[in-house]
C-alpha cells in the first residue's frame, strides 16, 4: 500500500528533528567531555606538583611516592 504524502512528508520531518538534535547533543556532549578532560589534566598537575613538592623523599619519582603512599594506607 503506498503511503499518503501526508505520512512521507511527516517522516521527513521527524527524521530532520532528530538529526538536528543528534547534532547538538553531540556538540554539547562532546564540549563537556572537552572541559572534564581539561579540569581532571590540571588537577593532576597540581596534585603531582604537590606530592613533588611536600611528599617525595630524595631522589624519589613523584610515581614512586604516590606507590608509597598508597601501601601506607
Amino acid at each position: 500500500m503506498a503511503k499518503s504524502k501526508l505520512v512521507q512528508t511527516n517522516e521527513k520531518i521527524a527524521e530532520k528533528v532528530v538529526g538536528g538534535y543528534k547534532k547538538i547533543e553531540d556538540s554539547v556532549v562532546g564540549g563537556y567531555k572537552k572541559i572534564e578532560d581539561n579540569t581532571v589534566r590540571g588537577f593532576n598537575k597540581i596534585a603531582d606538583k604537590f606530592v613533588d613538592s611536600f611528599l617525595t623523599r630524595e631522589d624519589e619519582s613523584v610515581e614512586e611516592a604516590r606507590k608509597r603512599l598508597a601501601a601506607q594506607k
